[in-house]
């Protein structure tokens, strides 16, 4: 009889600890590995994220910051001319995000702003002639998008995600790239 009001009254003593929520990340910051429909094609992303409003049961509201740098470099030599070709793309933004957790899954959303920083620098030197051809381009754009991805909570603290982005960006009347999709997969360290 002892025992098992001593385990009835353990098990009520400690039934707030199990009963309790758990506390939620704050801070997230991920890295990512990201393909856009735009050259150079292939890039890399950081983002920092942080937790605005997560009392309210099941959603998540918050704020992010983010970081992408594409680079892709082509030099060609054939019959004494060379060709070179160096493009870089850098952009970062800031945006509103919401997130409903469903068990290990969890669906999100956002829509943010943000500045693309693009520069091409192409070159050609024929040496039989000495003829050179030296161009630079170098524009920065103001851009908005809208994400939708999906981060998995297996391990603590590590949560691989997927998402999908669409950028509109304004002011490249001369060159067709207004709209810019990309795919990003990464892991991000929610503490």
């Amino acid at each position: 009889m002892k025992r098992t009001l001593f385990v009835l009254f353990s098990g009520i003593l400690f039934l707030p600890l199990f009963l309790t929520d758990t506390a939620d990340a704050q801070w997230s910051i991920g890295a990512s590995y990201e393909v856009r429909d735009e050259d150079p094609t292939n890039g890399f992303g950081v983002r920092l994220e942080r937790s605005v409003l997560s009392s309210v049961p099941i959603v998540d509201l918050g704020i992010r910051a983010h970081f992408s740098y594409f680079n892709e470099t082509n030099s060609l030599t054939t019959s004494g001319a060379t060709i070179e070709r160096d493009f870089e793309s850098l952009d970062f933004g800031f945006a509103g995000t919401g997130e409903v957790s469903v068990g290990l899954v969890s669906p999100y959303v956002g829509l943010g702003i943000g500045w693309d920083n693009s520069s091409l620098e192409y070159s050609e030197n024929i040496s039989e002639s000495s003829f050179d051809v030296r161009e630079e381009f170098d524009t920065t754009d103001f851009y908005w998008n809208a994400f939708v991805g999906a981060r998995v909570s297996i391990i603590p603290m590590v949560s691989p995600f997927i998402e999908y982005r669409f950028s509109q960006v304004s002011g490249r009347e001369d060159v067709n790239l207004d709209n810019i999709n990309r795919l990003a997969l990464g892991v991000s360290l929610r503490f």
